[in-house]
């Protein structure tokens, strides 16, 4: 800035006198713009800025079978440790939904490759219903331990009628906060990621 003439050009001196291009500026090809290689984009801004071919071929990258089958599993897997923690340590820890609700997001992001809605939506339903068998499973491993019974012979032994009366009674306030945290992450990490470099690389 100079305060007699203005903004001027650190190059001429003088205020800028062509239109469009300047004849006195030359590219210096050896600098490269950086992009950043690790921080994830929000695929709403992805899909937004790629070409309806570009985002056919990544559609048919998308696998939602195996998503749903890898997430329902990592589910599973979550919720019989969370009860297995829950009756060893005799307390609920409600991380656990944070580790099921990252887990099954991770998982189906790994295999199902998606960037359609459905991913995350179902991502963030198994998260919350694996968090759901989880407080379950606690319940028949108390019941189990109390009356000397195995927890698979309890299993079979449950009548599912009182299912929800028997999970409303245990049920906390903190039980929607973690699993409000669970189904978040689950619907969030089951995106496919993207970070700058990938969409230079697919524009």
């Amino acid at each position: 800035m100079d305060f007699q003439k203005g903004i001027v050009c650190s190059i001429t001196g003088e205020q800028a006198t062509f239109q469009g291009d300047c004849s006195d500026f030359k590219l210096d090809e050896t600098v490269k713009e950086e992009l950043n290689s690790v921080d994830p984009i929000e695929t709403d801004t992805v899909i937004a800025q790629l070409s309806d071919d570009v985002l056919v071929n990544l559609r048919s990258e998308q696998n939602f079978g195996m998503a749903l089958t890898s997430g329902i599993a990592v589910g599973l897997a979550g919720a019989i440790l969370w009860g297995a923690i829950t009756v060893a340590t005799n307390y609920q820890i409600g991380y656990m939904a944070i580790a099921i609700g990252a887990g099954v997001g991770f998982t189906m992001r790994l295999f199902g490759k998606g960037i359609d809605q459905i991913f995350g939506i179902s991502g963030g339903i198994i998260a919350v219903l694996s968090c759901v068998i989880g407080n379950f499973f606690s319940i028949i491993g108390f019941i189990a331990t109390s009356e000397g019974l195995g927890y698979l012979e309890t299993l079979f032994m449950f009548d599912f009628a009182y299912f929800i009366p028997v999970m409303t009674e245990t049920f906390s306030g903190m039980d929607i906060f973690f699993y409000a945290i669970a189904g978040y992450e689950g619907y969030k990490f089951s995106f496919r990621v993207f970070t700058e470099q990938d969409l230079a690389s697919l524009k």
